[in-house]
């Protein structure tokens, strides 16, 4: 009796996802058109209807996790639009250290309002940075952070929660106690300075 081993029918949601698994389990160096090849049981060659080359393949990968942390950022539910910050950048640091591999693979793109021609744009980087500066807008118009651009105050948020996450992710192993701890320092300092009560130390101009 023969037993017949099917090949899965290809798509590029198919390719990703092997890619995506590679990357979770050996790191973004692990990631090649030939390792994901031969996990789907095809030639390299076969790949290129579905991939333009390895980053093309990345850019997959880094849409997923962009994606994920959109619908992370929409599923949270607040008191306040404070509140569904706080919980934002918390979420952002979260989704870092639980699958360093793949943030790394998340910042090899960038959103559309960074200006480097070497790194390729993805508008799922824009897409998860405006998600993001919804709470944000929305704390400028109820009073409780103060006026000011919010693409300036989600750029300080974002570079907040993206330091941190980098900084935890450095090797310092400090325990998951103090891990949250410096999180939460970091995060709620910010807020609080950025709050409505606390006055500029060098106000914004005026529009």
């Amino acid at each position: 009796m023969f037993t017949v081993t099917l090949r899965p029918n290809l798509t590029r949601e198919l390719v990703v996802a092997q890619a995506h698994a590679m990357v979770i389990e050996g790191g973004l160096d692990a990631v090649s058109l030939r390792g994901v090849a031969a996990r789907l049981g095809v030639t390299a060659p076969a790949l290129y209807a579905y991939v333009d080359d390895k980053v093309d393949l990345l850019r997959g990968v880094a849409e997923l996790e962009f994606d994920r942390l959109v619908s992370t950022f929409e599923a949270i539910v607040a008191e306040s639009a404070i509140e569904r910050i706080r919980m934002q950048a918390l979420a952002y640091v979260q989704q870092a250290l639980t699958d360093p591999a793949l943030f790394q693979v998340m910042f090899l793109f960038r959103p559309d309002f960074v200006a480097q021609s070497e790194v390729d744009e993805l508008p799922a980087a824009s897409r998860a940075f405006a998600a993001g500066a919804v709470a944000i807008e929305a704390a400028i118009a109820d009073g409780s952070l103060r006026a000011g651009d919010p693409f300036v105050i989600s750029l300080a948020l974002w570079a907040a929660a993206h330091g941190t996450a980098s900084v935890l992710l450095a090797g310092i192993n400090l325990g998951e106690e103090s891990e949250q701890q410096v999180i939460d320092a970091v995060i709620d300092n910010l807020l609080i300075g950025l709050s409505a009560a606390q006055p500029w130390s060098n106000p914004p101009p005026s529009p």
